[in-house]
């Protein structure tokens, strides 16, 4: 009975070692990536393979790309919360590397997705199809929800002012996200169509009209703070490589170059 349990021990330490030989940076790395919605989807499908390949753990943390509060990942980086890897609305990155966050020459885009619509599962999916069709739609619905980030920054400050139906909407908009259509709180979700797309309890209506279409592009980096850079850089090329391709299109989203 000893000798059978000394050899269960002795296989158990060569398993470690063989697992060390394989993926030596196993023991000792860990990335983490802030990320924002729009791109928490294809992350999540993405992760398990580059983990499974690499060997290398990833926490992910979720923040908003831009806008005010403690949770947009400005924020968070701000007061020290630690990541290797940010993911995010281009505008936002770019607000990052003007402060000096963000490792030089390191920001890579990602994918791009258009702003669509999603109601509760089983409503009636209202008509958008033409940019008057989606005014009305608006102007009849109850109540919407849209970020407070990026693209909600556009609809609040541009879109709907164009539309001349910014004193309707803000009186029954909220910033409470797709939750809030599942629960009923809210009749429209109007958001990124990787943050609708796929979400259990709604049902995906379409896209909004191109003529008043916002693409949204997504894009990577290494944070300065990086103490897991080598690890991290791998993420960052895995995630533009073809063998992300399936779960950012899976996700609404399209990769940025050709893969």
């Amino acid at each position: 009975m000893m000798m059978m349990k000394l050899s269960r021990r002795i296989a158990g330490v060569l398993v470690a070692v063989l697992a060390l030989a394989v993926f030596p940076q196993a023991a000792f790395a860990q990335v983490t990536v802030m990320t924002s919605g729009g791109f928490a989807a294809p992350l999540k499908a993405a992760l398990p393979e580059f983990e499974k390949s690499t060997g290398i753990p990833v926490t992910v943390i979720l923040g908003k790309s831009q806008g005010a509060g403690p949770d947009t990942i400005a924020a968070q980086i701000g007061r020290g919360v630690a990541a290797d890897v940010v993911i995010l609305s281009r505008e936002g990155l770019n607000d990052l590397i003007a402060d000096n966050r963000i490792a030089a020459h390191s920001d890579a885009d990602l994918a791009k997705t258009p702003i669509g619509m999603a109601v509760r599962a089983g409503a009636p999916k209202p008509d958008i199809s033409t940019v008057e069709a989606f005014k009305n739609t608006l102007l009849q619905a109850r109540s919407i929800t849209y970020p407070s980030s990026t693209t909600g920054i556009y609809m609040a400050t541009k879109l709907f002012p164009q539309l001349g139906i910014a004193k309707e909407m803000a009186a029954k908009s909220s910033n409470a996200g797709v939750a809030a259509v599942i629960r009923g709180d809210a009749e429209l979700a109007i958001q990124p169509v990787s943050e609708v797309l796929n979400v259990p309890g709604t049902d995906f209506v379409g896209v909004i009209p191109q003529q008043i279409q916002y693409i949204s592009v997504f894009s990577a980096a290494l944070t300065a703070s990086s103490h897991m850079s080598d690890q991290a850089k791998q993420l960052i090329i895995f995630l533009t490589s073809a063998k992300a391709a399936d779960a950012i299109r899976g996700s609404g989203m399209e990769p940025m170059e050709s893969r």
